[in-house]
This record gives C-alpha cells, sequence and structure tokens, in this order.
C-alpha cells in the first residue's frame, strides 16, 4: 500500500493550469504516490492526455450514485430522488472529494487545488507529528465577519448531530491544499448516515451552503477527539495568495521570495486571473528558491 494519495478535482477552467501542479506532483512525491484526478465528463478530453502509471483521470458520474443526472449544457447536478434544490458545480466538487478519498487505500490523501504546486519534496510524514497526522486547523481563524465561514460551521454541526457552536471566533480548516485520513472520512460518512439517517452524501448534498473541510475539522476536533486529545494544528504548509486582482510578474516574484521554509506548496488565486506566464515564473522562482534551502 501507498503512503500517499493526491486528489485534484478540476475542469476545463483549470485545464491550464493543471499541466503545473501534475508536473510537480510527479517531481516532488514518492514514486508510488497516484494523481487522482476527477473531472465532469465533458472536459474528460483535456486531461486524458496525463494519463499514466502516476495519474488516474476519472469523471465525476465514475464516483456518484446513478440517481445524480447532470442534465445537458448545465453545471449543475439533480439527485432524482430529491430533484429540488439542484446541486451545484461547487457542491458536487466537494461531494467528489469526500467519496473518492474515502476509496482511497493509504495512509495520507493530498488533497490539492489546481492552482496550487509543490516546490520541495513532500511525503505522508510531512504532515505528521508526534505519530499523529496533524490537521489544518487555524485557531480563532473564522471571525463574526466571515458569514459564509459560520454558516459552513453551523452546517457541519447540524449534520454531525453536535450542539450549536459558540459565538466566533471559531476554526478554520479551509485551505487550498489539505491532508486527510482516508479511514476518518470513512467514519465521518458513517456518523452523518447515523445521525441524519439519510446516505451521507443525499444528507451532503442536501445543504445549499457547506464547506467539506469544515465539516472534516469539525469532526475530528469534536466527534473524534476528547478534551485535551486534538490532532496538532499545522498552517504552514502553502504559501498563499489569495487577492482577486493579477500580479504583475515583480508581485508575483516578490511573493514567491517570500516562501516559508516550512511551506512544501505555493497557491496564487486562480480567481487572481493572473496570466499563465507569471504563475509559471513564480511557481519556477519558489521552486529554485526551495532547492536552495
Amino acid at each position: 500500500m501507498s503512503e500517499m494519495a493526491v486528489l485534484t478535482p478540476c475542469y476545463r477552467g483549470d485545464a491550464a493550469m493543471f499541466p503545473e501542479l501534475h508536473r510537480s506532483v510527479l517531481e516532488f512525491t514518492p514514486e508510488d504516490t497516484i494523481h487522482h484526478v476527477y473531472v465532469p465528463a465533458r472536459d474528460k478530453h483535456l486531461f486524458t492526455q496525463f494519463e499514466g502509471p502516476r495519474c488516474r483521470v476519472y469523471t465525476r458520474s465514475d464516483i456518484l450514485p446513478s440517481y445524480y443526472l447532470r442534465p445537458p449544457l448545465t453545471d449543475v447536478y439533480v439527485n432524482v430522488r430529491r430533484p429540488w434544490p439542484p446541486l451545484r458545480g461547487w457542491v458536487m466538487q466537494q461531494t467528489v472529494k469526500i467519496e473518492a478519498a474515502a476509496r482511497l487505500d493509504v495512509d495520507v490523501v493530498l488533497i490539492i487545488d489546481s492552482d496550487v504546486v509543490l516546490v520541495r519534496p513532500t511525503t505522508a510524514k510531512r504532515f505528521v507529528s508526534d505519530g499523529r497526522l496533524c490537521l489544518y486547523r487555524e485557531e480563532n481563524g473564522v471571525t463574526a465577519d466571515m458569514e459564509r465561514h459560520v454558516i459552513w460551521h453551523r452546517v457541519a454541526r447540524e449534520l454531525l448531530g453536535l450542539p450549536p457552536a459558540p459565538p466566533p471566533p471559531l476554526p478554520d480548516y479551509v485551505t487550498p491544499l489539505n491532508f486527510w485520513d482516508p479511514a476518518i472520512v470513512r467514519a465521518m460518512q458513517r456518523h452523518i448516515t447515523e445521525t441524519t439517517g439519510m446516505n451521507w452524501i443525499d444528507a451532503f448534498n442536501a445543504q445549499l451552503h457547506i464547506s467539506e473541510f469544515i465539516l472534516y475539522g469539525v469532526f475530528v476536533d469534536e466527534v473524534l477527539s476528547s478534551p485535551g486529545t486534538r490532532p496538532p494544528g499545522d498552517i504552514s504548509i502553502c504559501h498563499n495568495n489569495w487577492k482577486r486582482s493579477p500580479l504583475g510578474l515583480d508581485e508575483a516574484i516578490a511573493f514567491a521570495d517570500r516562501l516559508p521554509p516550512e511551506a512544501v506548496a505555493m497557491m496564487i488565486s486562480a480567481k487572481s486571473k493572473t496570466s499563465d506566464d507569471v504563475r509559471l515564473a513564480a511557481n519556477r522562482y519558489a521552486t529554485t528558491l526551495a532547492a536552495a534551502d
């Protein structure tokens, strides 16, 4: 059994960034690490060129129950057993992350967005402290003005059968590069089914607003852990730029130059619309910088 796998949900809008991510996975993860990529069926032809011993490309339908359908020319899915509300592509992408991670027979699954690149050698041991898998957790990272995050906490607790959360600040578990234990994901699925009386996937997809990362984090911290036994937190793994405006070359290089020594990856948000040339230059600069450490 491999110690680690990489999981990336993707689609045609991120196809230009994906090759750089996949290159970095091949370069910086062990040779037995496989990159699992899930895309809409209509976009699969854009990614099949990467298939090989270390890359497997699937469609979302490969992992969904047969009663989930995608109407033609739409970006929504419909649960024919409960047609309303339809599932937006963003929620379906989260569903795929959970179910795909649960099916992997590895110790650690890295869930990596397409706008991330690895810049240093990365193994499962990077995410372990004192023999325990860490949890991406930013203490007090969710403040009262972060309305969507507060909603995500509320929905997670409802699905998990927990009492309401205390007032913010609350932990933030959202990151473009996360690391999960597939055995814990499977336990979370079972817990949601037992709590809601529904197949976990139907209970999850019935939500209009939800975060897979907050759901997993709350499950680990408040269902699996007793006081004083929470796993160590680690927010140092990825050097992130969340700006919504394009980075120029000088700005992107300056950002890469601030790469922390403990980070194994870097992210320039796809929502910034930074040009491919600038993104590539920053990624390569960060990789060179990391290699010189």
